[in-house]
């Protein structure tokens, strides 16, 4: 009996083991894919709660500024945010332009918001 050696059946034994060797690195690509696809959409919910936060953030200081607390803490859950913290200041001033001696208190509401991970501040006033 008398096998035959030569490059037929050398070549084929190459491809056999090719092939493993090729569906071992379609696994480590498709990993890398997944996990490319993972990350991306981390990014995306991050910017996402971040920009909620922020609107959450304008509104609630708009109506701090006339509502007080109370309004903004209602209107940044309305927002789906947690009001973390709020500060409110107010002095009376003269309303250049209206009638003599006319005074206004000049309100400013800086807030705090938490939306997810993420947090914002914003400032608003009723003044110039």
């Amino acid at each position: 009996m008398s096998y035959e050696v030569g490059p037929a059946v050398d070549a084929g034994r190459r491809r056999s083991d090719d092939r493993g060797a090729m569906a071992l690195v379609v696994a480590v690509v498709v990993a890398i894919a997944g996990l490319a696809a993972v990350a991306t959409a981390e990014l995306g919910v991050a910017m996402v709660e971040r920009r909620r936060a922020q609107l959450a953030a304008d509104a609630a200081a708009l109506a701090g500024v006339d509502g007080g607390v109370r309004a903004a803490t209602r209107l940044a859950a309305a927002n789906g945010a947690r009001l973390v913290a709020i500060t409110r200041t107010g002095d009376a001033v003269v309303v250049p332009g209206q009638v003599a001696g006319q005074v206004m208190e000049q309100v400013t509401v800086e807030v705090t918001v938490e939306v997810g991970s993420a947090r914002a501040t914003a400032r608003a006033t009723n003044g110039p």
